[in-house]
């Protein structure tokens, strides 16, 4: 018999994330706590393609009593919004060196995977969100890369741009966020910045973005319209 997936969730007044502590990118939000579980679940499959070869232990449940709940973390403004910011206490930890590869293995993978899923949409048209509202897929990229930037510096590494191309920017951000998460590994940046604040964990500035990319990477594929029949 599998051994349950540990998963913490995000409360907040109007939504709920569940996350699976050991796999980075696994979490999706719900109204309430039963919701956010299913949902879990059922991107399980999807979350495991994306892993391939880099996550061949990963197991998805069948059903939510697949998954143990060990920490419940209160949610903000932020968790309602739509984005899991909460640490769970497991992130504090010291990662070890071979835990760390393994995330930045199966944050490569999520980064992959959007990556992909936007080249393959292309300028195909997305459906409408309920609103109207949705960003288009170039528009997409745009942001993902501005949030890892962002999440770069949460982490307390550094990137200024010097005018190169969308994509070459991408990769320097990317080459950026994993030298930060080894530079916060060997002690070259500090826990704290330099005006007190408390910077990210490794752990969670993985978790963070590998949640983000796969996020968008799964809203283009459910938001991709039908191609028309043929005749």
């Amino acid at each position: 018999m599998e051994a349950p997936v540990e998963v913490y969730l995000e409360v907040g007044g109007k939504r709920v994330f569940a996350s699976a502590l050991r796999w980075p990118g696994w979490c999706r939000g719900g109204r309430d706590e039963p919701s956010a579980l299913q949902a879990l679940v059922d991107y399980g499959p999807r979350y495991a393609a994306v892993l391939g070869r880099v996550g061949p232990d990963f197991r998805a449940p069948a059903d939510p009593g697949g998954l143990e709940v060990v920490e419940r973390l209160p949610g903000d403004a932020t968790t309602d919004f739509g984005a899991p910011g909460a640490i769970p206490a497991q992130d504090a930890k010291k990662l070890s060196i071979a835990e760390l590869e393994r995330q930045i293995a199966i944050l490569t993978a999520c980064w992959e995977a959007f990556d992909a899923t936007a080249t393959s949409a292309g300028s195909l048209p997305l459906r409408s969100g309920p609103r109207g509202g949705g960003r288009d897929v170039a528009r997409m990229r745009a942001h993902v890369l501005d949030a890892d930037r962002g999440y770069l510096a949460q982490l307390g590494g550094k990137f200024r741009p010097g005018g190169q191309a969308p994509e070459e920017t991408v990769r320097l951000v990317r080459e950026a966020f994993v030298e930060g998460l080894k530079g916060r590994m060997r002690g070259e940046l500090p826990d704290v910045g330099p005006k007190g604040g408390a910077r990210w964990p490794p752990a969670f500035a993985v978790r963070r973005s590998a949640w983000h990319a796969l996020d968008h990477a799964w809203e283009i594929e459910d938001r991709l319209e039908p191609a028309p029949a043929a005749g």
